[in-house]
């Protein structure tokens, strides 16, 4: 294999990676893929031509070599578009029924997706799904109930988007101010957290 087509393919699997990479897995996964023969002296060429790419004033990626590993990360000189583009990002709210969702799990924890909808009502099966995605919810496991349906909890994601170290930081049911239309009392709502 020609050491540009290795660039390429070493370039390809830093950026993939969802961690820094090692070399030695880079030439595990590439001795496979190729199924021939690629010598160490192959593979550092490789490496030394992508930090000669990254390392120019005209890329807008570095490659970095931290944690053992190899990865792609943006310039210095892009900082302030990554940060706008972040801010954009964090800006982008839960919805309504997200929060909702949220909330029961995080404070019914560990819980499942039944226990979820008979508080809300209705099918959750969209709003679980979604803060899956957003990892601010995992799956923790099966409850030992029929059928032993997935039992599910906040993340660490969850505590830092909300700026809690522990659950325990979570307010309680009792400090929230009762809409005219709410069912229940303030006092059934104290009885339930203790």
């Amino acid at each position: 294999m020609d050491i540009p087509k290795l660039t390429s393919l070493i370039e390809t699997l830093i950026f993939v990676a969802e961690k820094p990479i090692s070399l030695d897995h880079i030439k595990i996964y590439l001795r496979e893929y190729a199924d021939e023969v690629l010598e160490d002296e192959d593979f550092e060429q490789a490496i030394d031509q992508l930090r000669e790419r990254h390392g120019s004033a005209k890329s807008g990626m570095r490659l970095e070599e931290i944690a053992d590993g190899f990865q792609l990360m943006s310039s210095e000189e892009n900082f302030e578009l990554v940060k706008l583009y972040l801010k954009e990002l964090n800006k982008r709210r839960l919805s309504k029924t997200a929060l909702e969702t949220l909330s029961i799990i995080a404070y019914k924890q560990p819980t499942t997706k039944s226990e979820i909808e008979q508080i809300r009502g209705v099918s959750s099966d969209y709003m679980i799904q979604k803060l899956l995605e957003k990892e601010l919810v995992e799956i923790k496991g099966r409850s030992e109930g029929p059928g032993r349906p997935l039992l599910y909890v906040t993340t660490q994601k969850f505590m830092d988007h909300f700026g809690i170290k522990s659950i325990k930081d979570l307010p309680k049911l009792s400090e929230f101010e009762m809409e005219e239309n709410s069912v229940g009392t303030p006092q059934e709502l104290k009885d339930e957290e203790e």
